[in-house]
């Protein structure tokens, strides 16, 4: 395994740097197809793939390598090594920097006598699912002279935020505690990102509008930032919170559009595949299920696979294994 720190671009265009994780397979091969995987939500810069020592996100690369492939999986902008706080959901910097970490990823296995194909298999979990699904539709807009992609296995992705995930959200079908979590990480970095709110206070009820956004600067785990927030939506969001995520407009109206816009006018002709769990209370089926709509709308008949009565967390791990069998049976070694 490899921590690779590269050169990419942050939301605004400017020149920046990120990091990731390439494992490469112990077997002699000399030529490798990559598999790159684009991981799930983390708030703390220490649980990215490239730094952390234990995680489902590492282990789904290492999976990937273990059966033959290359796995290539970047931080995101932000976590891991890179500088500054992440821009949580923002798909456009996502992709950039996932396909620019497979160019390094490349570049640097070249350079200790591995070649990396031009077929590269696209999967990503949970967060990772659009940006899988964005970087197919860049790569087949022939975005980069050398990778092509082969298949897209995109497993419990939020493809329909607007639509499906934020009424979700708002009814209480989610998991309490992952949805305060997901909510307060979205509107703090959204925030940065297209100027949500001029205060905290216009959207995060006292006291947790003069502490929210501290929790997400990238030094906070998991269990540190639920045990500063309150059990519930109600007891975190104002009335105009909520009003906004009913009722979309302006800026945040036209940055949905473009974070649910993965699965939409545009051909794949490629293999793709949509793994989830009818139990997932994190992101629910029915953002799979619009994304097989809005594809089969272009002529793909996208096939949703059921990975069993299992968690959001678990559907990753069940996903991987099933994705790492498809894109092996695809290129049996």
């Amino acid at each position: 395994m490899y921590r690779l720190v590269y050169r990419t671009i942050d939301p605004d265009g400017h020149a920046t740097t990120a990091s990731g994780l390439l494992a490469l397979p112990d077997n002699g091969e000399h030529d490798l197809k990559a598999v790159a995987f684009a991981h799930g939500t983390m708030a703390d810069k220490a649980d990215a793939p490239s730094v952390s020592e234990h995680g489902s996100e590492l282990a789904a690369t290492i999976t990937y390598a273990s059966a033959g492939f290359a796995g290539v999986t970047p931080d995101y902008l932000g976590l891991g090594l890179g500088p500054g706080p992440h821009p949580y959901s923002d798909v456009p910097s996502e992709t950039t920097a996932y396909l620019d970490m497979l160019r390094a990823a490349r570049a640097y296995s070249a350079g200790i006598e591995r070649q990396l194909s031009r077929e590269v298999y696209i999967t990503g979990f949970s967060q990772g699912g659009p940006a899988a699904m964005n970087l197919a539709r860049t790569l087949r807009g022939d975005a980069d002279d050398w990778f092509r992609a082969a298949a897209v296995a995109a497993i419990s992705g939020p493809f329909d935020i607007q639509a499906t995930e934020l009424p979700a959200l708002l009814n209480n079908s989610l998991d309490p505690t992952s949805a305060v979590f997901y909510i307060a990480y979205f509107l703090v970095a959204w925030n940065r990102l297209h100027n949500l709110y001029q205060s905290p206070g216009e959207v995060f009820q006292a006291p947790y509008d003069t502490t929210v956004t501290d929790l997400f600067d990238g030094s906070h785990g998991l269990r540190d930032i639920v045990g500063s927030l309150p059990a519930s939506i109600d007891g975190l969001l104002t009335p105009h919170a909520l009003d906004m995520l009913r009722n979309p407009v302006g800026s945040f109206a036209t940055a949905l559009r473009v974070a649910d816009d993965t699965c939409r006018d545009w051909t794949p002709g490629i293999p793709i595949r949509l793994y989830t769990s009818g139990k997932d209370r994190d992101v629910v089926a029915g953002n799979s299920v619009r994304c097989q709509a809005l594809l089969r709308d272009r002529g793909v008949d996208a096939s949703i696979i059921d990975v069993g009565e299992v968690n959001h967390l678990d559907s990753n791990r069940s996903g991987t294994a099933a994705a790492a069998r498809w894109f092996l049976e695809s290129h049996p070694s």
